[in-house]
């Protein structure tokens, strides 16, 4: 826990009550003080307060009122020159001459760290020596333990709680008066300042030591948006990587005492050389885990080399999902449902919910900074509080990013970010016709650093902090709303309910793809491209499984109906309705399409987890438990054989032809990913196919003895396969076990690993597929330096009706890729080994697409001379 120098801390022990409240038993400070469920526990000279597994710390200075209690009466017992009694009061007058807590210059500060350990050792020295006062301060913290049923015997413990450095609170009450940053709304993850030098120094130093070993070469920054200045920090931490990246390579070669002039030197160097470029250099390989909303850029100021992938994860799963059933699948959702649901709506009232729940106490501070700063002029005096609070959640919850970064850099607010803000505050100000406008000028223009020509530096200081803190506000609010709640109530089509995503955009043209290969190509070749990561609502091949969905929007109805009926019996009434209700239910089977074959645990844990985040019926914070329970009866009775024997046998048989074609979608995503602009991430365990929900359920152990044996059988089979075209076919009727996805990957990574310079500077050049089934392929070629690789995959397959395997000329008829002339004319396939001729037709010159797909559904072909 972080401390408050100047004020004391809340803390909210949520993990500790929550675990009481679901066992019925959770309460209010006074009543579990009064149950005797805070203790005072001493070990080793040392005072703690503990709460079931909860242990905190007693301020030494406070060790006063247990040492001071009853004293007289050790005095009378021992006389007053008593070694021992003497010994004690000496440790008193020790740990009252401590420096206080709110003490902060350095000097003092190390004095008290000093005092306290010396006041420490004494203490325990006369408790291992002196049974008297060991037996007397025993005695002592019985008292202060005070006895349940006689609530004045508490009042020592009360009191000594009350002078500590933190107030132990419900954990409901830190939604509303918690006073210091979080991790979102987890009170046991407390912010730290890393704007503060000495902060950040701390904080890196195993970072940069394992830099300067060179163990690590690499920086993945997850949750940057919650930074004070990310940009600042962005700076700050390529410049300390370079110089331990410097000091590692010159390691032992000068002597110890031209260190902090070498240092100087390389700094001086380097902050040259970045006035010179007139921007942010980017020495060390670091990744950003930004979340860009649909058309937001990557903020130019940052020092990092890219993203760690979201947009391009959600852009890569939306080619495989078929756009022009985007009506149909909505009348599918509204029938269902019986209501049609705005997404953009569901996100407001959200990201409204969390602002007056989770992180009321967020806003709360907010909205008094905001009233302070108004009170400074006679032109914004009159603005109350209550408006300004309102106002802020009103701008927050229509805010279209996660956040702006307005005061992070030299250059002043960017066009985007002004922008951003005023699209906030004019649906803001639509939205609560009644409040006064002006209030909401007087935000933007304080959002915008906008100064009133009466400021004085102080005033734009406060000015700037208080944006700042703003922003820094915006973005934990939006991922609590938009991805932890919004994301669970609507379920058009889930696998679109993604981080980084947008579910009212009903997928992504081929065109789009590839426009955003070509400029990522340009701006960041090295950013990372995921397909599944720690916090995806979905794996990778879920998702490729729901997607088929999208083509077959009829049969999908069908089968819908069909299972509301046949499970209609195992719907229980809660409070007047059936549960599960239609929106849950409609989740559970694209769940099951997706996730299948899942055991109820699993099942159940996810809907336990979906449902709570929704916050419609039930919540983490008020479980309705009955409401909980019927929906968990469901999901067990639906997997049960022998009670939904109609049930399972109709879905299994759906489900195999989706899972199937679903599949194919998998290998195409590993296929895009390995070769188009980017580094491809591979989250454990997805080298084969993942069936994994949301977290906990995508961290579950993974089986690396399997894959390790697996990978080693396949090596060898590909060393002693004459053709591998032979082996393709092979792994392609045995694709349930995992290995054709798993061969590849191998393959594909090593195609890369021997071409890294054509995958890391190569041109994207977007390919055209003409003929019947042109619009069922995504293909390009990477383009450099006299290498060329063409990248050939299937999609939207499904919506033929047809279940016959992708390949040769029968499927795939007169379907053809043309191929200019300066990608090659003889092409080797890089999956099977099969040779390709150019060949030159009455419709021109290219691949036949039966001949690129005639042993393996995905193709990466490689010119050969």
């Amino acid at each position: 826990m972080v401390r408050c120098p100047h004020a004391r801390c809340i803390i909210a022990v949520r993990s500790v009550f929550r675990h009481r409240l679901d066992a019925g038993k959770g309460d209010q400070y006074g009543v579990v003080l009064d149950r005797g469920e805070l203790r005072v526990q001493l070990a080793d000279g040392r005072f703690t307060i503990h709460y079931y597994d909860t242990v905190l710390p007693v301020a030494p200075r406070t060790y006063v009122q247990i040492l001071g209690y009853r004293l007289d009466q050790l005095e009378a017992a021992l006389g007053s020159e008593h070694t021992a009694l003497l010994e004690l009061k000496a440790v008193y007058q020790l740990l009252l001459t401590i420096p206080h807590r709110t003490e902060t210059n350095p000097e003092r500060l190390a004095a008290r760290h000093r005092e306290t350990e010396i006041a420490h050792q004494k203490f325990a020295r006369l408790l291992e020596t002196s049974g008297d006062v060991g037996d007397f301060i025993t005695e002592n913290v019985r008292l202060f333990n005070g006895t349940p049923g006689d609530p004045r015997s508490f009042d020592l413990l009360d009191g000594l709680l009350n002078d500590q450095v933190y107030r132990l609170a419900y954990w409901r009450v830190a939604g509303e008066e918690i006073n210091y940053r979080r991790f979102f709304d987890i009170n046991e993850l407390a912010a730290i300042r890393t704007e503060d030098p000495r902060v950040f120094a701390e904080t890196h130093r195993l970072i940069f030591r394992l830099v300067r070993e060179g163990t690590i070469t690499g920086l993945r920054i997850d949750h940057p948006d919650g930074l004070y200045a990310p940009g600042e920090y962005f700076r700050r931490l390529q410049r300390a990587c370079y110089l331990e990246t410097v000091r590692g390579k010159v390691a032992g070669e000068a002597a110890g005492d031209s260190t902090a002039w070498r240092d100087r030197t390389v700094l001086e160097r380097y902050d040259a050389a970045q006035q010179a470029r007139g921007a942010s250099l980017r020495p060390f390989y670091i990744v950003a885990e930004k979340i860009l909303a649909p058309g937001e850029r990557l903020p130019e100021h940052w020092a990092v080399v890219g993203t760690t992938g979201y947009e391009f994860l959600n852009l890569l799963n939306g080619i495989f999902i078929d756009r022009q059933q985007a009506g149909a699948m909505e009348r599918i959702y509204t029938r269902l449902i019986r209501q049609r649901p705005s997404f953009p709506e569901i996100v407001y009232q959200s990201k409204r919910l969390i602002m007056e729940t989770s992180m009321a106490a967020e806003l709360s501070m907010l909205g008094h900074r905001l009233d302070r700063v108004s009170e400074k002029h006679r032109s914004s005096r009159d603005f109350t509080l209550a408006s300004l609070t309102q106002a802020l959640r009103e701008i927050v919850a229509n805010f279209p990013v996660y956040r702006t970064y307005v005061g992070d850099h030299a250059d002043g607010p960017s066009e985007r970010d002004r922008e951003y803000i005023g699209r906030a505050v004019a649906a803001a100000k639509r939205r609560t016709p009644t409040m006064d406008a002006s209030i909401y000028d007087w935000i933007h223009d304080l959002l915008v650093l906008k100064f009133p020509p009466w400021a004085e530096e102080a005033d734009r200081t406060e000015r700037l902090d208080l944006v700042l803190r703003f922003q820094q506000t915006t973005g934990p609010v939006t991922a609590k709303g938009y991805e932890d709640t919004a994301l669970y109530r609507y379920h058009r089509l889930v696998s679109l309910n993604e981080v980084g995503g947008d579910p009212s955009r009903f997928g992504t043209t081929v065109a789009d793809f590839h426009a955003f290969n070509v400029a990522r190509q340009a701006s960041s070749p090295h950013a990372l491209s995921a397909t599944s990561t720690h916090d995806t609502k979905r794996s990778e091949d879920v998702r490729a499984r729901i997607n088929v969905l999208s083509e077959i929007p009829g049969e999908w109805l069908a089968r819908v109906r069909a299972w509301q009926n046949l499970n209609r019996k195992h719907r229980v009434v809660v409070d007047g309705q059936a549960v599960p209700g239609p929106n849950e239910e409609y989740l559970l089977y694209q769940t099951l399409v997706g996730a299948w074959p899942i055991s109820v645990d699993r099942l159940q844990t996810y809907l336990l987890k979906a449902i709570r985040e929704a916050k419609v019926e039930t919540s983490w914070i008020n479980p309705t438990i009955r409401y909980d329970e019927a929906v968990l009866s469901f999901a067990k009775a639906v997997l049960d054989p022998a009670r939904s024997v109609s049930f399972l046998a109709d879905f299994t048989k759906f489900q195999a032809r989706v899972a199937a074609f679903g599949a194919l979608n998998s290998l195409a995503q590993v296929l895009v990913k390995v070769t188009a602009p980017g580094v491809p991430d591979f989250y454990q365990g997805t080298e084969l196919w993942d069936l994994s929900l949301v977290d906990p359920d995508n961290r579950r152990p993974i089986d690396w003895a399997l894959r390790r044996r697996l990978l080693g059988d396949l090596v060898k089979e590909i060393e002693g396969t004459q053709g591998s075209a032979v082996l393709a076919r092979s792994l392609l009727r045995t694709h349930e076990d995992g290995r054709i996805k798993l061969y590849l990957t191998r393959q594909t990574l090593a195609f890369r690993r021997a071409r890294a310079l054509l995958f890391e500077r190569g041109e994207y050049r977007p390919l055209e597929a003409q003929g019947s089934l042109a619009e069922h392929v995504c293909a390009f070629a990477r383009v450099a330096d006299g290498r060329v690789a063409l990248t050939v995959v299937p999609r939207h397959l499904a919506k033929r009706r047809i279940d016959d395997l992708p390949l040769g000329a029968d499927y795939w008829g007169s379907t053809w890729l043309p191929i200019s002339e300066d990608l090659g004319a003889r092409f080797s396939n890089v999956l099977t080994g099969e040779i390709l001729e150019v060949v030159l037709t009455a419709e021109g010159r290219g691949l036949a697409l039966g001949r690129v797909l005639a042993s393996f559904p995905v193709a990466l072909l490689e010119a050969a001379p």
